[in-house]
């Protein structure tokens, strides 16, 4: 099964955000991709004054990366969207997953929010605006066990071990808007802590440079093997990049360090 993840830099203009992502998608499709990955707001990273308005996970959003999957052939998980949420004052941050088909797969609404204060640097309180998830989704990806997060969720290994053990993941997808100023320390280490501790393949979707207002994304979208390994990662621009996942090897692995199988916990 071959992967690819598509970094992207979107901006506040949402028409430009979606022809580049489907541009994105055309370009896995051409690698031989049977999934490809979308970072977190494809569709919009701007300015709160110009967010589109949420929609439901039937609206345009999904008839848009419905018609793409359907045309090209492949899975396509559409990064996350603003759902419309459970009151007027805030959405969910929501990825939908759909097959060959355009069916809709599985649909994930992110469980931890961002609510980080570090003076003079960054102030970001995504729970003003943006409502929890509170269930964990593991879906089939063409035979593979896969399961959904979205960006803050990489922080709380909790939720990948529940992923792995309960769910039976064998891959999990992060879509992620991860921050400059963090990303440079913490974007690999922590991708990599998650394939190893949960020996499972990572494939971490993320935005690219500068978004509106003052807003700086780390991208380094990457895809790591379960044993660490960092198959491949995109460099620092627009543009996707691919890697086969090797159950056999995934198996390997777990039978030769069996950390999943001794845990007490």
């Amino acid at each position: 099964m071959r992967v690819a993840v598509c970094q992207l830099n979107a901006r506040d203009d949402r028409a430009a955000n979606l022809a580049a992502a489907r541009g994105q998608l055309g370009r896995a499709a051409e690698a031989g991709a049977d999934l490809a990955v979308l970072p977190e707001y494809v569709d919009y990273l701007g300015r709160s004054s110009g967010l589109p308005k949420p929609e439901p996970i039937d609206g345009e959003f999904a008839a848009f990366f419905s018609a793409a999957a359907r045309e090209l052939g492949i899975w396509v998980h559409a990064g996350s969207f603003h759902e419309a949420g459970p009151d007027e004052a805030r959405t969910y941050n929501t990825s939908l997953v759909f097959n060959r088909s355009g069916d809709l797969a599985a649909t994930y609404r992110k469980i931890h929010l961002y609510d980080v204060e570090i003076p003079g640097r960054v102030s970001y309180q995504e729970s003003r605006t943006v409502a929890p998830g509170d269930q964990t989704v593991v879906t089939d990806v063409d035979g593979v066990r896969t399961g959904l997060s979205i960006c803050y969720d990489l922080r709380f290994p909790e939720l990948y071990r529940r992923l792995a053990v309960e769910g039976e993941a064998r891959m999990v997808v992060v879509p992620a808007a991860f921050m400059m100023h963090t990303g440079r320390d913490h974007w690999e280490v922590l991708l990599r802590a998650r394939a190893i501790e949960n020996q499972c393949y990572v494939v971490a979707a993320g935005q690219i440079g500068d978004h509106d207002p003052g807003r700086t994304c780390f991208g380094r979208s990457m895809i790591i093997d379960p044993w660490g390994t960092v198959l491949a990662q995109a460099p620092d621009t627009v543009g996707i990049v691919t890697a086969d996942i090797d159950l056999e090897r995934l198996e390997e692995i777990r039978s030769e360090l069996p950390s999943l199988a001794n845990r007490r916990l």
